[in-house]
């Protein structure tokens, strides 16, 4: 007789949505002006007793786009950066010394092995003077490609006992269950997204993934529910996609492709034609592996790509389109705090968001943009429920 062994494969029915699946429905607004929108948000954190006021939007902590220069910048906007791993401590040592009011609007960055604890103890450990006396880093950002590893669940643990005083970061999942993990594990602030990068190529290479705003959604009402916050990694290609993110629910929006390409990115400037590039390329590339690595080990395979950006100057001008943009999508909904937003967002399904006939117009025209200064904003609490769908 033979024995028959059946395995049931489970497959979820119901649509998961990405940024480029929806729009945001206007509704009445009595605001005047964009001006009148405040931009900032006031969150304290689940496990110290700790509190952060800025406008909440982050740049990722690849070593193209996360990098000490750019920190000086996003934290004259009150913005965030998630500072590269690849520093060593005298940089870290000299960079803090010298501005220590960006330290408030930055993270240091580690993997999971012994020799990333024990660095990013050292780093956490540096006291420079400051307005408040004296200052360090006050958050981390535990950043590892695949939050499901019971390992990375242990390091959560292990980094909010030995540095019980710091802000934890933790990802990356796409979730509700492994949000709650992370959160009862330590982590403050869960990082959201697997594959939605526009340097990943995961899904591609592993076939695994989640529609980047379906994840938003779903990790932050889990992480809400216990009193921890998720950022929204990933999957960002305008700044209306900041907006859907916020809308959805995310607490602070990350992003490395908009943020790429500037003068305060990673890497030389490339001249080739008459033009200038930089490149840009995931953590996982052939390219950040060779780098930081000595190459490719044999038992994985690449799961990020090598692009050249086109050079795109100074940042600000990027900031301020993105800021800009927050402003005018709550001017539409009628949010006149950016903490409001997610109560006031209703997605509508679209076959079609964009008119592409003239596609390169909008960018050649924010690439232009002047900079000047955004409008000041006062901070506020958090809260608020999760977007909804129509």
């Amino acid at each position: 007789f033979f024995s028959l062994c059946y395995v049931m494969v489970h497959i979820e029915t119901d649509t998961k949505l990405d940024f480029k699946d929806v729009l945001i429905r206007p509704k009445r607004s009595t605001l005047r002006s964009r001006a009148e929108v405040d931009i900032k948000r006031t969150f304290l954190f689940k496990h110290t007793d700790k509190s952060w006021t800025g406008v909440p939007v982050m740049v990722a902590n690849m070593d193209t786009t996360g990098t000490f220069e750019m920190a000086k910048v996003m934290a004259a906007h009150e913005m965030f950066v998630c500072i590269h791993k690849h520093y060593s401590l005298a940089e870290w040592t000299d960079f803090l010394r010298a501005n220590p009011d960006c330290i408030p609007h930055l993270a240091a960055s580690s993997g999971t092995s012994e020799n990333d604890i024990q660095k990013l103890k050292e780093i956490c450990a540096i006291s420079v003077p400051s307005a408040q006396g004296h200052s360090s880093v006050e958050f981390v950002c535990l950043d590892v490609a695949n939050g499901y590893s019971q390992h990375f669940v242990e390091c959560v643990r292990r980094v909010r006992a030995e540095l019980p005083h710091v802000i934890i970061m933790a990802g990356n999942v796409v979730t509700g269950e492994m949000t709650e993990e992370l959160i009862l594990s330590g982590a403050d602030i869960v990082k959201v997204g697997i594959g939605p990068g526009s340097v990943c190529i995961t899904r591609k290479q592993t076939g695994v993934g989640y529609p980047q705003l379906s994840a938003v959604i779903e990790c932050a009402d889990a992480a809400h529910g216990l009193g921890g916050l998720v950022i929204s990694d990933g999957g960002c290609v305008c700044p209306g996609d900041f907006a859907k993110a916020f809308g959805a629910g995310a607490d602070f929006v990350m992003s490395g492709g908009m943020f790429s390409g500037h003068k305060e990115s990673g890497g030389e400037v490339i001249e080739r034609d008459g033009k200038q590039y930089k490149l840009f390329y995931g953590m996982s590339s052939d390219t950040a592996m060779k780098k930081h690595a000595g190459g490719v080990a044999e038992y994985r395979a690449s799961e990020g790509k090598t692009v050249e950006v086109p050079y795109k100057g100074p940042v600000e001008g990027t900031i301020l389109d993105i800021a800009g943009g927050l402003r005018s999508t709550c001017t539409y909904v009628g949010a006149s705090k950016l903490k409001e937003l997610s109560r006031r967002t209703t997605f509508i399904r679209c076959t079609q968001q964009l008119n592409q006939v003239y596609g390169g117009l909008v960018e050649h025209a924010n690439a232009q943009r002047s900079a000047s200064k955004p409008a000041s904003a006062d901070g506020s609490p958090r809260g608020g429920p999760q977007g909804k769908f129509q």
